[in-house]
């Protein structure tokens, strides 16, 4: 890369006392920053699916035009994840993340403004491809601020960020769109918030340690892999070849992780993306009861991502037997679901919160898997790899479930229809779990 999107060059080091007073503070400084700054990107994001009953309403648009648009920004995203990954482990994460967050926020801006389907659809493609801005930075700067024995923890303490994002999303959508009269202004607000956040990073976000006249994270930590200790940590920026063939292509357990996290998606975003519909069509929730089903779904992974990512550090790294155990009640709380007729919205509330408990600390992990198994210098590519794959997930539930109820809800009712649309997920869930059993006895390298 070039210009003011390069890396931070490294400066001289600095003191001793200075680099002991200075070093724990940017550490939580790059934590904080990095939550704040990938909370707002959900934002501007996960606000389609709130307001798709108002959409149609006011548009004219059908179920297939809404999985259409939800399709489109999820494999747009799982491109620009995999794409911008590489990018930004070559980029300095402090501009590379302010800007998508600008230019998606603009994406908001002209959705709102725009009133047909076509003008929707690409513009909310290409609000996709600017999202994949933002995880990549934020991996890349945990990856060099916190050491491998620590990840577990600080990388989950990170990881909730998507969960209070992602739930603050769908109240101020619907808030927003219900308050002030319109299902546009679910855009325009968010998208003033991303501008204000974007501005947040480029004041507090940091490149590497080096780049603030500090020590590498392994050297502060006294935290070496074996092989580091025998011959030195490898600061050296890796070309995009070394990147994407070997930290990706060439290497088994990481196209496992990503086919795993392919129908972890389906069973994370089946509830986010369709959920609010689901509830209004079936159960007759209202908007402001959809936005916060959404809500109790994301902040219900909070607690347990945390805690869990806790346990497998003490656990030695045994990260892929906690994912796999974790998608126990999750096939349980879908299968209720499926089961529970119509009626009982507070019930499926629940199972949201079960779903949202256990589903977030799976993705988390997978990912933490990969940069256990992965160079810190390619954490964006593996990670945007990973993601990729799970947004190709996405994708085909967004389209595949708007075209399955679409037809049979013609064919035979609206709550069969959505019966359907949960005996699919539950499916996907179940093959998530069978794959995540062979990373049973996976551990960080040596």
């Amino acid at each position: 890369m070039f210009g003011w999107f390069a890396p931070a060059p490294h400066v001289q080091r600095l003191p001793d006392e200075e680099v002991a007073r200075r070093y724990p503070r940017f550490r939580w400084q790059i934590l904080e920053a990095t939550f704040i700054g990938y909370a707002t990107y959900y934002l501007v994001r996960n606000n389609v699916g709130v307001v798709a009953g108002e959409m149609k309403s006011a548009l004219g648009y059908d179920d297939a035009n809404v999985g259409n648009i939800l399709a489109a920004t999820a494999i747009s995203y799982g491109i620009g994840k995999f794409l911008m990954g590489a990018l930004s482990d070559k980029s300095n994460p402090r501009v590379f993340m302010s800007v998508g967050l600008m230019l998606t926020a603009f994406c908001n801006f002209a959705f709102g403004a725009a009133a047909d389907y076509s003008t929707h659809f690409y513009l909310w493609t290409l609000n996709g491809l600017f999202q994949g801005m933002g995880w990549s930075p934020c991996g890349r700067s945990m990856g060099h601020w916190f050491s491998e024995k620590e990840r577990g923890l600080t990388f989950s303490i990170w990881n909730t960020s998507h969960n209070v994002g992602g739930g603050i999303a769908g109240v101020i959508a619907a808030e927003s769109a219900s308050r002030l009269g319109g299902w546009e202004y679910a855009f325009y607000v968010p998208g003033v918030l991303a501008l204000i956040g974007a501005v947040y990073l480029l004041l507090r976000l940091r490149d590497t340690p080096q780049s603030c006249g500090l020590p590498p994270i392994e050297e502060y930590r006294d935290d070496y892999t074996d092989h580091e200790r025998a011959h030195g940590v490898n600061e050296r920026e890796l070309s995009f070849y070394e990147l994407f063939v070997h930290n990706v292509l060439m290497h088994k357990w990481i196209w496992l992780l990503a086919i795993a996290n392919f129908f972890a998606y389906i069973t994370r975003y089946a509830m986010i993306d369709w959920g609010p519909l689901y509830l209004k069509e079936v159960k007759g929730a209202t908007l402001s009861e959809g936005g916060v089903a959404v809500l109790l779904l994301e902040w219900g992974g909070i607690p347990s991502t945390i805690f869990l990512g806790w346990v497998s550090d003490k656990m030695g790294g045994r990260r892929g037997m906690i994912a796999a155990l974790c998608m126990i009640p999750i096939i349980a709380a879908y299968a209720a679901i499926y089961l529970m007729p119509a009626g009982h919205i507070n019930f499926d509330m629940a199972m949201l919160v079960v779903i949202g408990f256990f589903i977030y600390p799976v993705i988390n992990l997978i990912t933490i898997i990969a940069l256990d198994l992965t160079s810190k210098k390619a954490i964006g590519t593996a990670a945007g790899f990973i993601g990729l794959l799970g947004y190709l997930g996405r994708t085909t539930h967004a389209k595949g479930f708007g075209s399955v109820l679409k037809h049979y809800k013609d064919v035979y009712d609206v709550p069969t229809a959505w019966n359907i649309v949960i005996a699919l997920t539950l499916i996907s869930t179940i093959v998530a779990f069978v794959l995540l059993l062979f990373t049973w006895k996976v551990k960080p390298r040596a």
